[in-house]
């Protein structure tokens, strides 16, 4: 029996102050959600998650950016959906002035709304999404825009819209294009067929663009899922499980307490051979 040296309390404090960190960890872990509160908790699952946190923000940020891709082309068909009706519009009175009924003061009043529409057309090709041209103009065919379409920025040509001076479209409603005379409205017709047939594979084309963007939008969404789930299986923790571990580190602190009490009254054993 020795006074100076309590083993027995050594002992017991040492237990308690690991029980009591592991008690700490445990409430760390329940109260944030996360089986990883400090890096030496799993050193490689944390680099690995923290990769996966950052990919997941870059899909996040591509989805974005094909969700204004999405708007981009709809604003574009939805104007192309107006060239269609004027484009009919012109053929038909591409095909009234050819009446030989008509005289050609007739025919003038039909060239003027032949004309009106044609700035309609021409005015559509100028404008802009966000300031960015949804049609070709000036000396350019086809404006093609490059889309994220993953979270390496790896992108997608989406090919683009032409309604400028060069195209079908354009030529068709050129100021100098008229129907005041029927020989005016032959060469009118040939242009605006032309130009019809241009804007039904436009319209095609944009109409490939949107299911191409929607497909990969798509398929974003399943790749943001599977990767939440896996960063998942890394860091989030089983509650179930936690909660197990709690209960007993409360239970080894509230009993290590105990024992360190009993064991700093040990000594006072040795004052009864004193007496």
């Amino acid at each position: 029996m020795v006074i100076n040296t309590n083993i027995s309390a050594q002992q017991s404090s040492q237990l308690l102050s690991d029980s009591s960190a592991r008690l700490a960890k445990s409430l760390t872990r329940l109260s944030s959600g996360s089986k990883i509160v400090s890096p030496e908790d799993d050193a490689a699952g944390l680099g690995v998650s923290l990769r996966f946190d950052a990919q997941i923000n870059r899909i996040n940020a591509t989805t974005n950016n094909i969700s204004n891709a999405v708007s981009f082309v709809q604003t574009q068909d939805g104007f192309l959906k107006k060239t269609q009706k004027a484009l009919d519009r012109m053929s038909e009175l591409a095909v009234l002035s050819q009446d030989v009924t008509k005289t050609d003061a007739d025919r003038g009043l039909y060239d003027k709304e032949f004309a009106e529409l044609g700035k309609y057309i021409t005015d559509i090709s100028t404008k802009d999404f966000n300031g960015v041209t949804l049609f070709a103009s000036g000396a350019a065919t086809v404006i093609n825009q490059a889309v994220t379409i993953d979270s390496d920025a790896k992108t997608f040509l989406m090919t683009g819209v032409d309604l400028n001076n060069n195209s079908a479209i354009g030529k068709a409603s050129a100021t100098s294009v008229q129907v005041d005379t029927v020989a005016h409205a032959v060469t009118t017709l040939g242009l605006v067929k032309s130009a019809i047939t241009q804007l039904s594979s436009d319209r095609a084309q944009v109409g490939a663009n949107l299911t191409r963007l929607n497909m990969t939008n798509e398929q974003l969404a399943v790749q943001k899922t599977n990767l939440a789930t896996a960063n998942s299986r890394i860091k989030d923790v089983d509650v179930a499980s936690e909660s197990t571990e709690y209960a007993r580190y409360n239970i080894l602190v509230q009993s290590g307490t105990a024992m360190l009490a009993q064991a700093n009254q040990q000594p006072q054993a040795a004052l009864r051979l004193l007496g």
